[in-house]
């Protein structure tokens, strides 16, 4: 480049060094990470998402530290059993050779010494080497998750990169060199058969860190389906949906291996604008309701439940969020067909009233699990489900419930692995830019109780057209009841609660027993009125419960970043040669 070419400084590797930013392109930093922009709009990258490559850095770390910790327990396991096995070999040597016709008389008096046989002085000590994983990254765009992955994360591999475009492979060739992550010749002693001797030396060719590959997500998923090609981690990020890429990916993971799935098409999954979509993507039928993002989450859990149970797998969801404009999961993948079998009973049909947002859950089938006596083992029986009637009109409000599924019903997190995820932001908080808010919505996470479904004071209080009771009164009129309560992550001042929805209604027709409505007002037809009118079966106790606030609300939550940019939301897919203003970036 000319004289006038600005520079930056990349911190690629362990040595900091200049990156040239040619013409025509801008510098974009991201943590450690740098990466050139074209002007000519190449690849599609949207600064708003750093808040989703941040928690997906961290995620991947925490799984990757507990899959190594597994590994070396097995491995342990392992080396006791083979040194058990080796000093009973040693100590039956000599009893071996007084029963050959040739066998030369053996000394009674003469021991085998423990030293020999657990560490023999020619060999050397036997030490676990930590795991590496390779990650894969179906739709890399610009490469910038994929260069953080590599650079951040200690125990990978390395990473594929992968993309379909060839003007976006082109910008991630350029963005990996940038960062010193690109393929690599070497001086090393010896010579091999694939090294080319120079002077008594040899240069060894390395394919780098960060691998690029240009094709078909599916394709290269599904060239790596088979036990021996199969990689630990597979990240799907596309520009909308992630249905396509679902099946390939649930078997191109290894056993105990990560799956990172991001949706953006939230008008889709969350709302019934689109139900004949969301069917043709996701299985299921979305819901209208307050807590539709939450249904968003349990529509795509149950879409990788089903992909995987075809091929005898089945997931375990370790972090399900709702964030923003899009879901993001991250699900470890098993193989195991008794849990394959309990996917039914993970599975329901929800009736959702429009008036009122009150839901009635109808699983599809059931376990039951018997201890055998003999064994200890637990026999499982696997049953289909006869449900309750479900009413033609909502026992509260007499709308017409609409029917929405099949979705997932189990536990849409780990609280374990959500409790490791935050131990590790408390230590390195200044690696994350986002890390205020991802402290935030973690806090919640792990405090979400595992039942379905939230819902907001404010909307119920607009349904019974009532003033709106503060949050901390309805959480502690269902505490004093009997109930628990948590916070939502999915929606700001949302309560999540084990109380059915007659019992939360109650606590609202209390409430405007207190605070009265003018009955003028409301319809006689309006499920406003229906609700207002029915009795009520308990008198709500607003008094404060000590456990009224959660240790999520206590710590300083930041859900929402602010607007980076003036017309702000998912940004516009890549569009090739087109050129776009840097606002919609």
């Amino acid at each position: 480049m000319g004289g006038n070419t600005p520079t930056a400084t990349a911190n690629a590797g362990t040595s900091a060094s200049p990156v040239v930013v040619p013409e025509g392109f801008t510098l974009h930093t991201e943590n450690n990470s740098h990466i050139l922009i074209s002007s000519k709009d190449e690849a599609f990258l949207n600064p708003v998402q750093e808040f989703n490559r941040d928690l997906s850095v961290a995620c991947i770390r925490v799984w990757s530290e507990e899959m190594n910790r597994e590994k070396e327990e097995k491995w342990k396991k392992a080396e006791e059993r083979r040194t058990k096995r080796l000093a009973e070999a040693i100590w039956r040597k000599p009893e071996i050779e007084c029963e050959g016709e040739t066998s030369q008389a053996v000394d009674p008096v003469k021991e085998v010494s423990m030293l020999d046989i657990l560490a023999p002085p020619e060999s050397k000590p036997r030490v676990y080497q930590p795991y590496k994983f390779v990650l894969l990254e179906a739709l890399s765009a610009t490469g910038l998750r994929s260069i953080r992955y590599a650079k951040e994360i200690p125990l990978v591999r390395f990473v594929i990169a992968n993309d379909l475009s060839p003007s976006a492979t082109a910008a991630m060739r350029r963005n990996v060199e940038a960062n010193g992550l690109g393929p690599t010749t070497e001086e090393s002693e010896g010579s091999g058969t694939n090294n080319t001797e120079t002077d008594g030396q040899s240069k060894k060719s390395s394919l780098g860190k960060v691998r690029i590959n240009e094709g078909d997500a599916c394709a290269l998923m599904y060239n790596h389906r088979t036990e021996k090609t199969r990689v630990d981690v597979v990240d799907l990020d596309p520009y909308g949906t992630a249905a396509p890429f679902i099946d390939a990916a649930v078997q191109a993971v290894n056993d105990g291996g990560l799956l990172c799935v991001t949706c953006t098409d939230l008008a889709v999954l969350a709302t019934t604008n689109y139900s004949e979509k969301c069917f043709a993507n996701y299985g299921g039928i979305p819901m209208k309701a307050e807590y539709c993002h939450e249904a968003a989450l349990r529509l795509v859990l149950n879409t990788l439940s089903t992909s995987a149970s075809r091929y005898g797998r089945y997931i375990q969801p370790l972090l399900s969020l709702s964030v923003d404009f899009y879901v993001r999961l991250f699900v470890r993948i098993h193989s195991g067909p008794i849990e394959v079998k309990k996917a039914a009973s993970k599975t329901s049909l929800f009736y959702v009233c429009p008036g009122c947002s009150s839901f009635h859950e109808q699983k599809l089938g059931k376990t039951v699990g018997k201890v055998n006596e003999k064994s200890g083992a637990t026999d499982y029986r696997f049953k289909t489900v006869s449900g309750p009637p479900v009413p033609a009109e909502c026992p509260e409000c007499s709308s017409h419930p609409h029917v929405a599924g099949p979705m997932w019903s189990g536990p849409l997190h780990d609280v374990g692995f959500v409790s490791k995820v935050l131990g590790h932001l408390e230590k390195n908080q200044d690696q994350y830019g986002t890390s205020t808010r991802m402290k935030g919505m973690l806090a919640v996470a792990q405090e979400e109780l595992d039942v379905p479904f939230y819902f907001t004071p404010a909307r119920v209080a607009g349904t019974f057209h009532c003033s709106t009771p503060a949050l901390d009164d309805v959480a502690s009129a269902l505490l004093n009841a009997g109930h628990k309560i948590s916070r939502s992550h999915a929606c700001p001042g949302s309560l999540k609660t084990t109380a059915p929805r007659e019992d939360i209604h109650d606590v609202f027709r209390s409430w405007v027993k207190k605070h009265p409505v003018r009955m003028d007002r409301v319809s006689a037809e309006s499920p406003a009125f229906k609700l207002l009118t029915k009795p009520h079966r308990t008198e709500a106790d607003f008094k404060k419960h000590p456990d009224s606030v959660t240790r999520a609300s206590k710590v300083n939550l930041v859900r929402y970043q602010q607007n980076p940019t003036p017309y702000w939301g998912p940004g516009s897919k890549a569009a090739g040669k087109r050129k776009r203003d840097d606002d919609d970036h």
